[in-house]
């Protein structure tokens, strides 16, 4: 039990803090290179149309506003990011979170972007991998950088829920 509980504890902490250093990254994208940050109501739209039946669509800011979809789409994109945790934690265990290192993490950050790629742009509509999008390579590498810098966000998160559980 208290093993289950360190766990879910470490997994809420280290997965909102490495969204929040993905969020960081964002608002330094758009800062110094114009680039802006993923629209989360368009998340929660899709979320909201999801949970109505629809899976896809041809293209999400064209699709009908669901209410709360802001909320939604935040709240969806910090327990994803929770999920990722918690799935590091279950490939690579509490002795990861416990001393961690910079490799399982970034494998798991720059793995996650398989969701992007494979789920989310193909079902709001940009194709698998951005492919229906004005320039699908360099959505891609954005996608990829952000997901990378979400890996070294779990490290950090990891490393810091270290230091005060120690």
């Amino acid at each position: 039990m208290a093993d289950a509980m360190d766990f879910l504890a470490r997994a809420m902490l280290i997965g909102t803090g490495a969204t929040v250093v993905m969020d960081v990254w964002g608002m330094v994208r758009k800062h110094l290179l114009g680039i802006p940050s993923l629209d989360y109501a368009l998340v929660g739209r899709w979320l909201g149309h999801l949970a109505s039946g629809r899976l896809r669509h041809d293209r999400i800011a064209a699709s009908p506003q669901v209410v709360g979809e802001r909320v939604i789409g935040w709240a969806a994109h910090y327990l994803i990011g929770i999920g990722f945790a918690g799935a590091l934690l279950a490939i690579f265990g509490l002795g990861w979170a416990r001393q961690p290192t910079i490799a399982p993490a970034l494998m798991v950050g720059i793995g996650s972007v398989a969701a992007p790629f494979l789920v989310m742009q193909p079902a709001m509509g940009a194709g698998i991998a951005a492919s229906r999008t004005p320039h699908p390579w360099a959505a891609r590498l954005q996608s990829l950088l952000t997901h990378a810098v979400f890996g070294v966000g779990l490290y950090a998160a990891g490393w810091i829920v270290s230091l005060v559980n120690s």
